[in-house]
Order: structure tokens, then C-alpha cells, then sequence
């Protein structure tokens, strides 16, 4: 056990890489007025970078020497051609020779630094550099233009009647489609780089006079103390804020819809936008909130209300079906009726296996087949549904292997878990479904209603951004129930969730920033 310690010890103190450093140590250090040391310095800061692009622009009008440096796939080339090189060689016709250089350039926006840390991380987010010759600093220009595809519908979040645009792989993009649908001046957006090498723009989304402070400053700090190389994906910056890193329901809703992601800051919630990542965070989120979708709120409000208790009796079917058939059949059958019981016995006249191994085998067969049918392309996708689910469970049948009514069980299964909207919660409670099996084999009945306290009580345990996860359920907040079981009229709801801890509980209330609520 010393041993062990010491080893521990020593892992956690044993220092970085030299590979694993900075890429340059040049933060802190100034610009020089010298332009031909800058143009070494950029040379060595990017040696082995053929996309490296260093332009030189000699006015011969104004005597002026500058340099234009950026990568060639980060930028928008009639940009950099048409508003930065064109109006800097023109600049002799202007009438003074010392105008800002702001002035001359046309295309987004300019700023000045003075030390090559921004220096090389401008580069490398996209945007241009212009140095000149005696000045000890440079002009950092945005002029990004990189590959991108264009906006399509969602491909996880499908609507029948709202918006068909889905969020893409550029944050301002997403920032733009989420300002659409909230104009307002109190939407605040903060931004923060996070990532060692790959430099990662993350950007907060909120509002201002509505969120709580509390929660947003917790987002925040957990955003600022991320320590990784880079993230490449929304679910990792996921897994390093959540609450709880071992539960595997998810703590924050994942999303692809601008329209959903708008509907929730204004709830209250907090959105995190990753630049480079087609989804968008928000938090904090209830138990609750994975089971709304934005249909919900475009139909008449029984219909909702039908759909949303469709889709809490199909997370019960999912987590809980399968676990019931092995109980009845192993432990408790006399609760079966007799002409059912009958029926089952013939149809697992043939089959070898006990009630857990057949079950385990069809439910592992069919996430095999899930998998497969996600990872291809889409035609053949298609193909392995229909050759898993016809061709394999019918001779997987008169081969003896699973009984038909196992079959029907499965199938009800899969169909209840596919209308569960969010695709983390539907993989939770798919993996739930398994541990659920395993306790009916072993205890019946019991078993599963052991599972089931496990389960609420781990539902209790759990927070997200300080937040509890069971809320309106535990604890108990009666006035955000009009949006949980049903959801009644819009008129009669009229306050956002109290579960979000808004400052402004009543939606119409609205104050300029400067009057915000602390």
C-alpha cells in the first residue's frame, strides 16, 4: 500500500514533456520595431508549415514597408485580397500619410497587440497579422473564411413543426441563428479559450437580467479550470463540467437546435457554444427537461400532453420491460395468467437458454445492429435494419435460439427507447435496461424494485451546476408541474421554472442591462 502511494505520489508530480510545452515560450515577449526580425521570429514560431503564407507589401507612394502573414486554409482569400493587400497599396492616394490604418483596411474588425503569445495564437485561430515597419506592434485582422458546410436540418433533434436549421461547425454562425430568435440587447456572450494546442473558442450564452449569478459564475469557473490539449467535441467539455462524472445519465442537455437552445435561455438556462461542434450545452438541466421537445409547444396543448406522457410511460417500458418478462418468467409466474402462461411455455418449448441469457443475446444483438446501422452509410444502414430485425430475429426464432414472444418484448423495447428525445438520455436508459435484467434474474420482482429505489435515489444524489436534478419531482416545486406530466396552455404559463433559479420569474418582465437583478 506505501508502495502504491509513493508510485501514486510520483505519477501526479512527474513533469510535462518538453514536447508537451507551449509551442514556443513566446508569451510576454514584445514586438520589434525591426521588420525583418519579426518576419525570423514568425519563420521560427511556424518552421514546417508550408500553409504559412508571409506576403510583402512595399508601397512604393508612401516609402512604407509592411508584411501580411496568415495560414492560406483559415481565411477568406477575396477578403485578404480585396480589403487588406488592394487598400494598403492604394494607401498613398489617401490625403495624410499617417491615417489609421483601420481606416484603410475594409474587412472585419482590426485590433492591435503587441507580444508574440497573441501574436501566435491570432495565426493559428485564422485571422491575419499585418506588421510595419518601425512599429512595435501588430494589426490582427479577422478575415477567417475556412471550409464549412452549409446549415441543414438536424439529424438527432427532428421536428415536424419547427425551424429546420441545426447548428454547423463555426460558433459565430450558431451565435448568429440563436440571436435570431432573441434580438435583445440583454443576451450577453462571453468568450473564453481553453486548450493547450488546439485553441478552442467557448462561448456563454445568457441572459442577462434572468440567470442566476450563482449558477453562471459556477459554469464559468468550471469552463476557466478545464487543463486539456484541446477539445474536439462538445461531449468532452461536457464531461469535464458535469456534476458527476460516474452517473451515466447525462447533466446537461446536449442539442443541435437553435430554436430549442433559445427556448431555454429564456427559461433561464445557460448555453455553451463550442466553436468547431455542430452542439450546443445547456444547463442546468433537470431529469425532467430530456423528455420536452420543441414540437411540444407548436401543437395544442392535450395533444402535448399526450405525446409528453407517451414519452415518461416509454422510458419506463425501456428501462423496465424486459427485466419483467425474465421476473415473471423465472420467479413470479403465478401472477401470469394461465392461458398466457401456457403460451409462453410453448413458444420456449425449443428454446435452451434461461429467460437472462436469451434476453441478454437479443438485446445485445439488436445494440450490434443499432451501432452498425448508425456507422454505415445510410442505404446500407438501412439494409442491416432490415436484414437484423426480419432476416436474423425470424431464424434466430425457428432456429430455436429465442422464443417469439422474447422477440415482441425486444421489439417493444427498441421502439419505446427510439421515442425518448434526447439521444443521452436514450443511451442511459439503455444501459440502465441491462443492470435492470441482471437484478430480475437474480431476485424477481424484487430485484427490480430494488433497481428502482437504487435509481430514484441516485436521481436525488444528483446535481447539475448546483442544481437538483429531480427537481419539480424532489424537491417538490408544484408551479413548474403545468410544463412536466402535461403541459397546459401557453397563456396560463406565464413564469419561467422555478428549477432554473431565474432571477425574473415572470417572462414579460423586462429591464435594460444596466437595471439588471443581482
Amino acid at each position: 500500500m506505501r508502495n502504491l502511494l509513493e508510485w501514486l505520489k510520483q505519477k501526479k508530480t512527474t513533469p510535462r514533456s518538453p514536447l508537451a510545452a507551449p509551442l514556443s515560450g513566446s508569451a510576454g515577449r514584445g514586438i520589434s520595431s525591426n521588420l525583418l526580425e519579426n518576419i525570423q521570429e514568425i519563420q521560427r514560431l511556424f518552421s514546417l508549415a508550408p500553409d504559412l503564407i508571409i506576403r510583402y507589401l512595399d508601397n512604393a507612394k508612401t516609402n512604407e514597408r509592411a508584411v501580411l502573414v496568415y495560414l492560406s486554409g483559415l481565411v477568406d482569400k477575396n477578403a485578404i485580397d480585396n480589403n487588406i493587400i488592394a487598400p494598403l497599396l492604394r494607401r498613398g492616394h489617401t490625403k495624410t500619410k499617417e491615417s489609421r490604418l483601420d481606416q484603410v483596411i475594409t474587412v472585419g474588425s482590426i485590433e492591435v497587440i503587441t507580444d508574440w503569445g497573441r501574436v501566435e495564437r491570432a495565426v493559428l485561430l485564422g485571422n491575419s497579422l499585418v506588421f510595419m515597419e518601425g512599429k512595435q506592434e501588430a494589426y490582427e485582422i479577422k478575415a477567417t473564411g475556412w471550409p464549412q458546410r452549409a446549415i441543414e436540418d438536424p439529424q438527432t433533434e427532428a421536428s415536424l413543426l419547427g425551424a429546420h436549421q441545426g447548428f454547423v461547425e463555426t460558433s459565430e454562425q450558431n451565435i448568429a441563428m440563436i440571436r435570431r430568435y432573441i434580438p435583445n440587447r440583454t443576451l450577453k456572450i462571453r468568450e473564453m479559450h481553453i486548450g493547450e494546442r488546439g485553441i478552442c473558442k467557448v462561448s456563454v450564452i445568457y441572459l442577462e437580467d434572468v440567470v442566476y449569478s450563482d449558477v453562471l459564475n459556477e459554469l464559468i469557473k468550471r469552463i476557466q479550470q478545464v487543463d486539456v490539449d484541446a477539445i474536439l467535441n462538445t461531449g468532452e467539455l461536457q464531461e469535464m463540467i458535469e456534476d458527476s462524472r460516474y452517473s451515466p445519465f447525462p447533466l446537461l442537455i446536449t442539442t443541435e437546435r437553435p430554436d430549442t437552445t433559445a427556448s431555454h435561455i429564456l427559461q433561464g438556462r445557460i448555453a455553451v457554444v463550442v466553436d468547431r461542434s455542430p452542439k450546443v450545452l445547456v444547463g442546468p438541466a433537470s431529469f425532467s427537461t430530456f423528455f420536452q421537445n420543441v414540437d411540444d409547444y407548436n401543437i395544442r396543448w392535450p395533444i402535448a400532453t399526450f405525446f409528453r406522457v407517451l414519452r415518461f410511460s416509454a422510458f419506463l417500458i425501456a428501462t423496465f420491460l424486459p427485466a419483467l418478462y425474465i421476473a415473471l418468467i423465472s420467479f413470479n409466474y403465478e401472477i401470469v395468467p394461465l392461458d398466457l402462461l401456457i403460451s409462453i411455455g410453448e413458444s420456449r418449448e425449443r428454446v435452451p437458454f434461461p429467460p437472462l441469457l436469451e434476453a441478454m443475446l437479443m438485446e445485445i444483438t439488436l445494440e450490434m445492429l443499432r451501432e452498425a446501422g448508425v456507422r454505415l452509410p445510410a442505404p446500407i444502414g438501412q439494409t442491416v435494419g432490415i436484414v437484423g430485425g426480419i432476416v436474423i430475429g425470424q431464424a434466430a426464432v425457428q432456429a430455436g435460439i429465442v422464443s417469439n414472444i422474447m422477440v415482441i418484448v425486444v421489439a417493444f423495447t427498441a421502439i419505446a427507447s427510439f421515442i425518448i428525445p434526447n439521444y443521452n438520455m436514450a443511451s442511459a436508459i439503455r444501459l440502465v435496461r441491462f443492470l435492470m435484467m441482471v437484478l430480475a434474474a437474480m431476485f424477481g420482482i424484487v430485484g427490480i424494485v430494488i433497481g428502482l429505489m437504487c435509481l430514484v435515489g441516485h436521481f436525488l444524489t444528483l446535481e447539475s451546476l448546483g442544481v437538483p436534478y429531480g427537481t419539480p419531482l424532489a424537491p417538490v416545486r408544484f408551479s413548474d408541474w403545468k410544463d412536466l406530466f402535461v403541459r397546459l396552455p401557453l397563456r396560463g404559463m406565464d413564469k419561467r421554472p422555478v428549477s432554473t433559479r431565474a432571477v425574473q420569474l415572470r417572462k414579460q418582465d423586462h429591464k435594460p442591462s444596466g437595471e439588471a437583478e443581482s
